[in-house]
């Protein structure tokens, strides 16, 4: 320890430097972590902290390295700890990156972590750098574990997001009314008012159908809406035929 602390005290950075590799390839971490301190090279004094379970310590110097590298190591480790807490703070730098937005969130999925997912994703939707990926994944997570809270996601946020891809989420989970709302909000017209009447138990309603079948490009749907309203509607199909 004396001859450590005297070359902190003397030595040059870059000999400093390659002390620390030295020492750290050696697993004396505690003997690293002193010396990436003293020339404050956050990235390594990152990766050493999360050797010896310094968790909190280890996202302070992720946060000063402010390198997304050094983030994703420290996320993966208190993830798998389960430091939820440690591990959102690093999220919510990780998925402002769309290319790394997928690996976290499959992280947390297949941790069984799906809870603690949903709040990173909603807390990151208040972030100045949230974007088009983050509202998207954040409706599949509803749509796949939460889909009682995905019509007012699509309310709020359907603008926002990747149109295509939450279709097809909501179409394998079997969401029709959901369903309905992003044909509409994408102009599928067609698609909306085949699913409506494919789905009418669930996602049937009179004036959005109106709304909606004015705008098919396909007259082959005027007939199978008639049809429909004679077999399931019949007392509609004037205001129907009139619309």
């Amino acid at each position: 320890t004396n001859e450590l602390n005297d070359l902190i005290d003397g030595g040059n950075v870059a000999d400093l430097d390659a002390v620390g590799d030295e020492l750290y390839s050696q697993g004396l971490f505690e003997a690293a972590r002193k010396v990436y301190t003293s020339v404050s090279n956050w990235a390594k004094l990152a990766s050493t902290l999360v050797h010896i379970n310094d968790y909190q310590d280890a996202v302070d110097a992720a946060r000063k390295a402010s390198s997304v590298k050094v983030w994703r190591q420290v996320f993966d480790v208190c993830l798998a700890k389960e430091e939820f807490r440690l591990a959102q703070i690093c999220g919510l730098s990780l998925i402002v990156h769309a290319e790394e937005l997928r690996d976290v969130v499959d992280s947390y999925i297949y941790g069984g972590h799906v809870d603690e997912l949903t709040s990173l994703l909603e807390q990151g939707l208040a972030l100045e750098r949230a974007h088009m990926g983050m509202f998207t994944e954040l409706a599949s997570v509803y749509a796949k574990f939460f889909p009682e809270k995905l019509m007012e996601h699509l309310n709020l946020f359907w603008s926002r997001l990747n149109m295509p891809k939450v279709i097809r989420v909501a179409e394998e989970q079997h969401l029709w009314p959901e369903l309905v709302f992003l044909y509409c909000h994408y102009h599928e017209y067609d698609n909306a008012s085949l699913a409506m009447m494919e789905h009418s138990a669930d996602a049937f309603d009179h004036n959005t159908f109106k709304e909606i079948v004015v705008k098919v490009s396909n007259l082959e749907i005027y007939y199978k809406a008639i049809s429909f309203y004679m077999a399931e509607q019949p007392q509609l199909i004037s205001d129907l035929l009139t619309a």
